[in-house]
């Protein structure tokens, strides 16, 4: 049974989340404060965070960011909650590792099916093709969900192996961002192409040297290289890794 840790100091709220989560088959851990939230995070490995930003001890943003750099918690999604829906606080958020992003009130229903969509991310999907690949500096065990740069292992989220693989399996073909959002966000949530683009600036950050073989088309959207060694070549560069446009 997946299980859900909801990190939310309105107890009321707590009550409602955890009922329909129950409801909805999901077992369930409740925590009222940031430390304790991190502390069952660690102790229980939960399938997914449910986390609130506007906690009495500490800020949700470090609660995540936390979550996110320590190797026991570094791959459990979180769905963050907010009272604030500003674009900037989305995207601090979606930097931080943050899988998605609900602004209060929220329908439970959507809360539920975002839930949902997030957690089928990380499953093993048979159609991807070959359990491992290697394509330059770059090495994918799917089966593992686990990636290598250089030989040195980088740990990703589910959403972000998602994206990876998405790419890497379209090589040499431009995937637009409205093409992205549909395949990898799986459900039509509240996210734009600047979600996109702040998820493929964190992808790139975290494969280091094989960030450059995810090229930007600009205007239109991402196209993974076609072979390693074009980057390594410098084909039309003007720009970090030899490369018209590397950031978004």
């Amino acid at each position: 049974m997946p299980s859900i840790l909801v990190i939310e100091d309105e107890v009321d709220l707590q009550h409602v989340l955890e009922y329909n989560l129950k409801q909805s088959g999901y077992e369930v851990l409740s925590a009222l404060r940031g430390k304790d939230g991190l502390r069952l995070a660690a102790e229980k490995s939960p399938s997914l965070v449910l986390l609130d930003l506007m906690l009495p001890d500490i800020p949700g943003t470090q609660v995540c960011r936390t979550l996110k750099s320590e190797p026991a918690t570094a791959t459990i999604p979180v769905l963050m909650m907010t009272a604030r829906g500003e674009e900037a606080d989305r995207i601090v958020g979606f930097e931080l590792g943050a899988d998605d992003y609900v602004v209060k009130p929220f329908s439970v229903r959507e809360l539920l099916l975002r839930i949902a969509a997030i957690l089928r991310r990380g499953q093993p999907t048979k159609e991807a093709g070959p359990g491992s690949v290697q394509f330059g500096c770059l090495r994918i065990d799917r089966d593992a969900h686990r990636v290598w740069v250089d030989e040195q292992e980088v740990r990703l989220t589910a959403l972000e192996l998602r994206l990876l693989l998405k790419l890497y399996d379209a090589r040499n073909r431009v995937q637009t961002r409205a093409m992205l959002l549909d395949d990898v966000w799986d459900i039509e949530a509240d996210v734009n192409t600047r979600t996109v683009d702040t998820h493929i600036k964190r992808l790139r950050e975290k494969i280091g040297s094989a960030g450059g073989y995810i090229e930007t088309v600009r205007g239109v959207g991402y196209r993974f290289a076609a072979l390693p060694d074009a980057i390594a070549e410098g084909e039309g560069s003007d720009g970090p890794h030899g490369l018209k446009d590397h950031g978004p």
